[in-house]
């Protein structure tokens, strides 16, 4: 870790010291090891990953309870296991300081002793000036991936032999790709890319030297999640095609015709199908929480619920993983009182079972869960907002306190994200010090229907911004005082951060910015060139909306900032330049307000480091704890 802070306070300008009243707390909960479920092979070994050495690394999990270590790489990694092939091969996904410039590597977990550095990895794909993600792992040996390397801004979608390294192009047709999926015999794949509305996406067929339009790309429709039935006839598809929510269906690849297997009137239905296309683990969006269950794949008939380990989510840090027999799956799950486990569901029961759990590094910790309510807006729109007291509190939301407690928003990014009911180790420091957290999910969010994501494009961007206001304004109703209310953001949500303090500046006291867009102008001119086509879909073109992204920038209303500034940015961001937070801290700085910047070196979009969560979190924390009182 090396750290760079520069803080204005008071009329000095300079380098100071890490000093935390809070460290002791914000380490231990920080310190909580977390657990990922990336794949599962039939006989019960689960390829996980922990993040106990600081970064997530790769372990295999075994039926008899033991573990062992893969990787010891400086940064976080993923993996799956390959198909096909003998010896037992895992190919493992990496990047370099946070850059998100993938590079795919092996390893053999049964040729393993000490866990493996990178120059201990058999290199696959590498070229670290360009990005190698990998889409998927087929039956055969082979797997498919997204690069960027033919001109560093269109993404090509390649199949490559793992035995020969031979390649083939299946589609270099410009833009971004967004999933894949090979036809079992073979003949045929599908793929995924942005369509032209926000938040939409096109499937096309690949054929040969032929690519072909399934659906359309005027259709303002999410598609994801493509699996191939067996036979190769057809695919299931989560989708929201002429629906406000999405559901599961069953997708034509000839004529684009949809069959629904699953759906809510009243909540987003995701999926995964088994890999011999006999059930589907059906996955329910209930107000950020996971409910599961297996139905039958043919007909969508219910089959089992799964019996979940209490409130939280089962696909929010990874997809969940079926085994290759069907019999089962591995998922990542997480809640607000559990960092996350490894969990595996029996396919035919519902039952599950925790093979890698992370409850013992908080035993002791009095945490707390939310609870759920609607703050009423202006316009007659209802937001949906988690709530967490500190613990003892009186009323299920603080009804009945005096108007004396102080309050941290905290904004998820996107900003086509969601606020689920996972872990947040910030969310309960904030209440171990006192103050009440409310996490919302303001229009744009995903996770409400189409209409509701959709509230924020463009020229409606600041009606997010807006909801930041309804929620201030709706304190009091909570027992909380408007007067000692802070922002909390990260990615978009620090934006948001920034436009409630610029925008709203009678509002806010203080203002947490990490990784944030201080101009939507210098974001989208700055931003790494694959990325500007798809978020100027969002946020507006820089040839035809200038004007309103000037006007709806933070930057432009820096002289109204009262309130102080946190600011943590990575200085490896491939997405939001480190450019963007020392802009906004120079014109803060210029205007005589507190801010304090802190720039990691080897960190990207995020903290992704436990030793740099630890060192910026908890001067966060006593920055908010000192400005609300």
């Amino acid at each position: 870790m090396k750290a760079t802070t520069l803080r204005w306070h008071a009329g000095t300008w300079g380098r100071v010291a890490s000093v935390s009243d809070t460290a002791d707390l914000v380490h231990r909960l920080l310190s909580a090891r977390t657990w990922r479920a990336f794949d599962v092979e039939p006989d019960g070994r689960v390829l996980a990953g922990d993040d106990t050495s600081g970064s997530v690394q790769l372990v295999e999990l075994h039926p008899d309870g033991t573990r062992h270590t893969l990787t010891a790489l400086p940064g976080a990694c993923s993996g799956r296991y390959l198909k096909g092939v003998s010896p037992r091969t895992v190919v493992v996904s990496h990047d370099s300081g946070g850059d998100e410039r993938a590079q795919l590597s092996l390893l053999r977990p049964d040729e393993v002793g000490d866990p493996l550095g990178e120059d201990g990895l058999e290199p696959l794909v590498r070229d670290p000036e360009h990005i190698h993600s990998l889409a998927e792992v087929l039956e055969d040996g082979r797997i498919v991936y997204a690069t960027n390397r033919r001109n560093g801004v269109d993404f090509d979608l390649v199949l490559r032999e793992i035995a020969t390294g031979a390649e083939t192009v299946l589609y270099d047709g410009g833009g971004m790709v967004g999933g894949a999926a090979v036809a079992p015999d073979g003949s045929r794949a599908l793929m995924t890319r942005p369509g032209i509305p926000a938040m939409s996406s096109q499937v096309l067929l690949l054929a040969g030297a032929e690519t072909r339009e399934v659906t359309s790309a005027e259709e303002p429709a999410i598609y994801a999640g493509l699996q191939w039935f067996p036979d190769s006839s057809a695919a299931v598809v989560t989708t929201n095609s002429g629906r406000d929510l999405t559901g599961l269906a069953r997708l034509d690849p000839d004529t684009g015709a949809l069959t629904w297997l699953v759906t809510d009137d009243a909540h987003d239905v995701t999926g995964r199908l088994s890999p011999d296309g006999r059930l589907l683990l059906v996955v329910t969006d209930d107000d950020g929480a996971s409910r599961l269950a297996i139905h039958d794949a043919a007909t969508g008939e219910h089959r089992v619920d799964v019996v979940t380990p209490g409130v939280g989510v089962g696909d929010f840090l990874t997809l969940p993983r079926w085994s290759a027999d069907s019999q089962g799956l591995a998922l990542t799950w997480t809640s607000p009182t559990t960092p996350a486990d490894v969990v595996l569901v029996d396919a035919t029961t519902g039952r599950t079972g925790t093979a890698a759990s992370s409850a013992g590094d908080l035993e002791g910790l009095e945490l707390v869960t939310p609870t759920s309510v609607g703050v009423p807006t202006p316009d007659g729109e209802t937001v949906p907002c988690f709530v967490y007291a500190p613990s003892g509190a009186s009323g299920a939301t603080g009804e009945g306190r005096a108007p004396t407690g102080s309050t941290v928003l905290i904004v998820h990014g996107g900003p086509e994200g969601q606020s689920v009911r996972s872990f947040s180790p910030i969310v309960q420091a904030l209440t171990a010090q006192g103050h009440t957290v409310l996490v919302p999910n303001v229009r744009g969010s995903v996770g409400y229907g189409k209409r509701w994501y959709s509230l924020d494009d463009v020229e409606r961007r600041l009606d997010s911004v807006a909801d930041l206001a309804a929620i201030h304004d709706h304190l009091p109703a909570l027992g909380l005082d408007p007067a000692r209310s802070a922002l909390w953001g990260g990615s978009y949500g620090g934006y948001m951060v920034l436009a409630g303090v610029a925008f709203q500046p009678e509002r806010w006291a203080a203002g947490v910015d990490i990784v944030g867009i201080s101009s939507l102008v210098t974001f989208l001119e700055n931003t790494s060139p694959y990325r500007r086509a798809h978020r100027e879909r969002e946020y507006g073109s820089l040839e035809r909306d200038r004007e309103f992204l000037e006007s709806a920038s933070p930057l432009s209303r820096i002289s109204d900032v009262r309130a102080p500034l946190f600011v943590i940015h990575g200085r490896n961001d491939p997405r939001v330049p480190l450019s963007e937070a020392e802009q906004v801290a120079a014109a803060v700085r210029d205007n005589g307000v507190e801010v304090e910047l802190v720039v990691y070196d080897d960190e990207g979009h995020g903290l992704a480091k436990r030793a740099n969560r630890l060192d910026a979190y908890p001067r966060a924390i006593d920055f908010l704890g000192r400005v609300l009182g």
